[in-house]
């Protein structure tokens, strides 16, 4: 799935030691939102998850140097009469601010609507990451609610805006 600066991948072994060093010099970044695999072991266990049936990863990396800029992985992934997922996403702080994200978003998206056939994905973000929010609302995501501590992440609950795209709103807002 390529674009005009990103295409998303399947991440692979090869991508452990590069994933572990971006992971580690962005947890200020993403502190407290998420603890993004900072060792090349916790790597491992996230590859080891990232490609069955109700969860797949993909890394977003950039067309002209091949650079990781950034994660997004699909989980719960359901079928039947749900057909839908959950997204979650993480760039990495030296690429964060581009639109890296943005255009990966849009790639996404069109594989979750289109090669997979799902009818619906649902971000989940904490009320403060405004970045991240920015990035949902900008891909045409509606704010659903509001989930009161709804994932404990670092050892406390945290409270998560629900936003959603159906695979009706995509095609609205241009999706092909």
């Amino acid at each position: 799935m390529a674009g005009s600066r990103v295409e998303l991948r399947v991440p692979t072994a090869a991508d452990r030691d590069e994933l572990a060093r971006l992971g580690a010099e962005s947890s200020a970044l993403h502190h407290p939102w998420l603890a993004a695999p900072a060792t090349p072991e916790a790597v491992d266990v996230w590859l080891a998850r990232a490609d069955g049936e109700r969860f797949v990863s993909f890394v977003v990396q950039r067309v002209d140097d091949g650079a990781i800029v950034g994660v997004f992985n699909l989980s719960e992934i359901v079928r039947g009469g749900f057909q839908s997922c959950y997204a979650s996403y993480y760039a990495h702080a030296a690429h964060a601010g581009n639109g890296y994200m943005r255009e990966g978003l849009e790639l996404l998206l069109e594989h979750v609507f289109g090669a997979m056939g799902l009818h619906r994905v649902e971000a989940n973000v904490q009320p403060e990451n405004e970045a991240s929010i920015a990035l949902v609302r900008s891909a045409g995501f509606r704010r659903e609610g509001l989930s009161p501590r709804y994932l404990r992440i670092g050892g406390e609950w945290r409270d998560h805006e629900r936003w959603a795209m159906t695979r009706e709103d995509w095609l609205a807002l241009g999706g092909p």
